[in-house]
């Protein structure tokens, strides 16, 4: 296969084949607080502090006074998510807050407590066009109370994906960051070689089914990562770098089936949405953090990989599924530097945060495949956990994370 997979937001456009989602709530602040990161314990060829992927935008509202019986859309041309916060919530015992894409298709149904218990943030809706409507409750069909106690919401913020022209400009900063020097995310050959996951449909359906249990998750509305789902469990990994608590867990949401719908792009299939919840577990210097999901049964039918609790081998075929930039999922396997045209394990004890704790290898890598599982060909186990760019690559060797999560597991 040599089909470039094009990492732009935007390129596969949202197909809504699923039906309505039910909103889970969750709690933290309407944008990431600043907080302490890792320092690095090893100088990695000059590498910057890897983070999470900037992907959004917080817009203020001025005039989101919303009365109810009442509906308000809020748009913005090209972005690919938008997402709301309410500063008011005057609704009645019975009344609903819907959020919903510009079809209806994707909505999200909320009570007061709900969003009171979510910072008042609501899950986003996939496109560049977010309807919020106030549903009165039966008791008070007429709307009298309504009148009289001025009741209904105000949106006072947006958080939503980057238009056309913000992506261009991010590209180019992008760019000029890799002719100045090394960057966290890395393509590592002459042009990007992972290709969009339906592309192995059929020529390797065993690396496509190890795609479906990798999310893309929406960190505070604003960052991108990338999570798996880890054993039989309700269980989530991505990386420290990307949160550290349940308060940023709970603001976090997870993407299941983004992906596109046909190898050459087009339209992509509808994602189910959860909340996370719980932190598990977390470590600065093997960068890893262990999650739950709510609403865990709604993503179960993804299915989940397993770990490869061993030490990894010098030139061992892999494969990374991944949500580089956010994009729909992809999975890099190629690298025309190796004689198998597969990318393969360069050194199994490389240096991360500390030494030996990581493998490296020249599988292509963005910013936002933090957190993405390196799997071995060999045992279709996952092998590592991505972290680092550089090219090489590297990942935490996944036999140094285990160690830690058998407690928790």
């Amino acid at each position: 296969m040599r089909r470039r997979s094009l990492l732009v937001a935007g390129v596969c456009a949202l197909l809504g084949i699923a039906g309505a989602g039910v909103a889970m709530a969750s709690s933290g602040p309407p944008y990431r607080a600043p907080g302490s990161a890792p320092q690095l314990r090893h100088d990695i060829s000059g590498l910057r502090e890897p983070g999470a992927e900037p992907a959004g935008v917080l817009e203020s509202v001025t005039t989101g006074a919303i009365e109810r019986a009442a509906s308000r859309t809020f748009e913005y041309p090209g972005a690919d998510y938008v997402k709301v916060h309410f500063s008011r919530l005057a609704l009645g015992s019975g009344d609903k807050v819907v959020v919903s894409d510009a079809l209806g298709t994707e909505h999200y149904e909320y009570t007061s407590k709900d969003l009171g218990d979510s910072g008042n943030w609501s899950m986003s809706v996939s496109g560049d066009r977010a309807v919020v409507r106030v549903v009165k409750g039966r008791d008070d069909v007429f709307g009298i109370r309504s009148r009289l106690a001025s009741m209904g919401v105000t949106v006072d913020s947006v958080a939503r994906g980057q238009t056309a022209a913000e992506r261009t400009k991010a590209d180019a900063d992008r760019k000029a960051a890799l002719a100045a020097g090394p960057r966290e995310e890395s393509i590592c050959g002459r042009a990007n070689e992972t290709e969009n996951a339906a592309c192995y449909k059929s020529s390797d359906p065993v690396a496509y089914a190890n795609s479906k249990p990798v999310a893309r998750i929406l960190i505070n509305g604003v960052e991108l990562c990338t999570a798996w789902r880890v054993g039989t469990q309700n269980r989530m990994l991505t990386n420290h770098h990307c949160f550290t608590t349940t308060r940023e867990a709970r603001n976090t949401e997870v993407w299941f089936n983004y992906e596109c719908a046909r190898c050459d792009g087009g339209a992509t299939l509808r994602p189910v949405k959860v909340m996370g919840d719980q932190v598990l577990a977390t470590d600065d210097i093997l960068d890893y953090t262990l999650f739950s999901v709510r609403n865990f049964a709604q993503i179960q039918q993804f299915g989940y990989l397993e770990i490869d609790d061993r030490a990894p081998v010098r030139g061992e075929e892999l494969y990374i599924p991944q949500h580089p930039r956010g994009a729909p999922t992809v999975i890099a396997s190629e690298d025309a530097t190796e004689r198998s045209g597969n990318c393969a394990v360069d050194n199994p004890a490389y240096d991360g945060y500390a030494a030996r704790t990581d493998m490296s290898y020249f599988c292509d890598t963005d910013g936002g495949s933090s957190g993405s599982p390196v799997i071995s060909r060999r045992t279709n186990k996952v092998i590592a956990l991505h972290h680092f760019g550089g090219c090489p690559n590297s990942g935490v060797r996944i036999d140094r994370i285990a160690a830690q999560l058998r407690r928790v597991m």
